[in-house]
């Protein structure tokens, strides 16, 4: 009788003993065409070895499971776990919450078929004892998603290297607290420069902490005192008053210290930190505990000694560029990081946030090598899209836009645009096809100019309109003065107020206008006569846009117009108890998945948009998770249709 393959999925992490132990509750269960698994055998796994299986709930098609003979080219065979209920369908769901009790899938055969059938108490057992196991048979969607990224790693590093590449990841992973912290000192704002200086001597340190004239007592404990807002004095700071000629003797710390200070909580990621400190440019950040009391510095140099990451070097990189030749060193950099990054199995979210960062920097810099000064300080240069989100990893398309200050004239400026957007096209970062750019009148105009058309896009059922709306609703600062974009932002929330109430209705329909995730999962169905010629599976269609829209149309109701990311939207949506956690968590891994997809398509490919996936070169695993993904997209676009009552087919 045919065996279990035990070189592929999930039987691949199996010690001896638990082959052994499969191998006896293993048998082989015939399918004639058009016969059902009866609901007494749904408590097995199943591995396809020959035919086909059809997966369907409540008769509506899932998908399908095949065998040997209808996988050209593939070296696993798809297996399924009967037992699972479609419970990240329907449950947790506050958009439908009369939700009907769950029903189990159904399984039939289109042909006659072949099935090893493993019994689900076998399953159990090994999975209580192998961790592995159990998260890829997890009912838990980011379980399962985690498993892959697992497998990813051991499958492209040798074992000594995924141990080191593992621990990286997990350091990453850590709070902040678990990071060597500098000792917190604190001086009054009119204390001097010259007490600041020798506490910072004695004391073996660059900074201090500063105390508004406004402080407590000086009998209170710093602890205590930690809670006000604070500002920090630097070694920096001190040489630049005395090249100012200042008297450290009588010059007040106030004069030289910076009181717009950035803080990080004790228990946010060390990764949180690093982006922070990568995008704002600073060395050091006061850690905050539970109390808001500070219980620490976090500096650079400590921080990468502990996680020894390279991000910082290319951000040194763009920084020291000083024309579009060392600009496009940095920036190959940066496709590197990215391609090493997914090599090791970092977190899609964690490389996307990162690469955010160092793409606003190379934006940042293009733009301070173009303008003068005057310029930088009376616009703010945004972008939009995936980019705007801190969702595209690979250099699609650019996607932005220029505010400006309202009176504020410079007969320059559409040149300078246009040799922005040129630059960065010779960069790799290509044009817009939607001419969605500054270089664009529509995307450069004064604030209140912007504002009047954002009026216009709420008042108006042009679909284009809707388009241009969801790129604004996504824009993120780059550079510049921010306070335009935060009066953008501000002027966004007071428009939905004043527009028609139907009008997020109508502006939810772009999620499902491309169809069912049935039908671009049902071009996988193997024909009578070999593959179909047309498998692929487009990603942005079938997965990222109605999530990514959706979430976007949920936030709009909701009021989160503050933050531009998915992910951020999602954590809002919580807030305000739009959605459970659980929900959240699934759609995000769900979306993640798709991205993860892409940017392996983007690295193993000569696509440059990498939307088509073709599942035949996919792992058994690797397809039980996209099928699995698919069915989240599809249920959540049912909660759109029934939240926002629409009839899109």
């Amino acid at each position: 009788m045919p065996h279990l393959d035990f070189s592929q999925p999930p039987f691949d992490v199996l010690s001896l003993a638990e082959r052994q132990s499969i191998r006896k509750n293993t048998q082989i269960r015939y399918l004639a065409k058009n016969e059902s698994l009866p609901a007494e055998e749904l408590q097995c796994l199943y591995v396809v070895i020959k035919g086909q299986i059809e997966q369907s709930l409540d008769g509506e098609f899932v998908a399908s499971y095949v065998g040997s003979n209808h996988a050209d080219g593939l070296n696993n065979n798809d297996w399924f776990d009967s037992r699972r209920l479609p419970e990240s369908l329907t449950k947790d769901n506050k958009l439908d919450p009369e939700s009907t009790s769950i029903q189990p899938y159904q399984f039939r055969a289109n042909e006659d078929t072949l099935l090893l059938q493993v019994a689900g108490t076998a399953i159990d057992k090994i999975s209580a004892q192998n961790h592995l196991v159990r998260q890829m048979l997890s009912d838990k969607l980011p379980e399962r998603l985690k498993a892959l990224r697992q497998r990813r790693h051991n499958k492209t590093l040798d074992p000594a290297s995924y141990t080191n590449q593992q621990e990286v990841q997990q350091i990453m992973l850590q709070p902040v607290i678990d990071v060597h912290l500098l000792p917190v000192h604190i001086v009054d704002a009119n204390d001097s420069l010259y007490e600041a200086a020798r506490i910072m001597t004695k004391a073996g340190l660059k900074h201090v902490l500063v105390r508004p004239l406004h402080g407590l007592s000086g009998s209170q404990t710093a602890q205590h005192e930690t809670r006000l807002l604070l500002g920090i004095l630097t070694d920096t700071d001190i040489c630049r008053a005395v090249s100012d000629r200042q008297d450290p003797a009588i010059t007040p710390c106030q004069r030289y210290a910076n009181f717009n200070l950035r803080t990080i909580k004790a228990s946010d990621e060390i990764g949180d930190a690093l982006l922070t400190m990568t995008r704002y440019r600073i060395h050091r950040l006061p850690v905050i505990d539970k109390s808001g009391d500070v219980v620490g510095v976090l500096g650079q140099s400590d921080m990468l000694a502990h996680i020894g990451h390279h991000s910082q070097l290319i951000s040194i990189q763009i920084e020291q560029a000083q024309d579009l030749s060392s600009l496009d060193t940095a920036v190959e950099l940066i496709g590197r990081y990215i391609r090493a990054q997914h090599h090791n199995g970092v977190k899609i979210g964690n490389i996307s946030r990162m690469v955010q960062t160092l793409n606003a920097q190379v934006f940042t810099k293009l733009w301070q090598l173009i303008v003068p000064d005057e310029v930088m300080a009376n616009t703010c240069l945004i972008v939009m899209g995936s980019e705007g989100r801190g969702e595209q990893i690979m250099r699609t398309d650019q996607d932005n836009a220029l505010i400006i200050r309202d009176g504020y004239r410079h007969s320059d400026l559409a040149q300078f645009s246009d040799t922005f957007n040129t630059h960065l096209a010779t960069l790799g970062y290509p044009l817009c096809d939607g001419n969605i750019m500054m270089t664009n009148p529509m995307w450069r105009q004064p604030l209140k100019q912007f504002t009047a058309q954002i009026n216009l896009w709420f008042s108006n059922s042009d679909p284009m309109h809707g388009i241009y709306l969801s790129a604004i609703l996504d824009g993120e600062y780059v550079c510049g003065d921010e306070s335009l974009l935060t009066q953008v932002r501000q002027h966004l929330k007071l428009a939905h107020q004043q527009a028609d109430p139907m009008f997020v209705r109508q502006f939810a329909r772009a999620a499902l206008q491309f169809g069912d995730v049935n039908q671009w999962w049902q071009k996988f169905v193997p024909l009578l006569g070999g593959k179909s010629a047309s498998s692929d599976i487009d990603l942005k269609k079938a997965g990222i846009f109605p999530l990514v829209h959706g979430i976007r149309t949920l936030a709009l109701e909701n009021n989160v117009l503050d933050v531009p990311s998915t992910k951020a939207r999602l954590k809002g949506l919580v807030q305000v108890d739009a959605m459970t956690q659980e929900r959240a968590d699934t759609l995000l891994e769900a979306l993640e998945f798709f991205m993860a997809q892409r940017l392996s398509v983007a690295l193993s490919t000569d696509d440059k948009h990498a939307r088509q996936v073709d599942p035949t070169t996919l792992t058994a695993l690797e397809r039980d998770l996209l099928k699995e993904c698919l069915a989240v997209v599809k249920s959540f676009k049912n909660q759109l249709r029934q939240h926002y009552q629409l009839e899109i087919a």
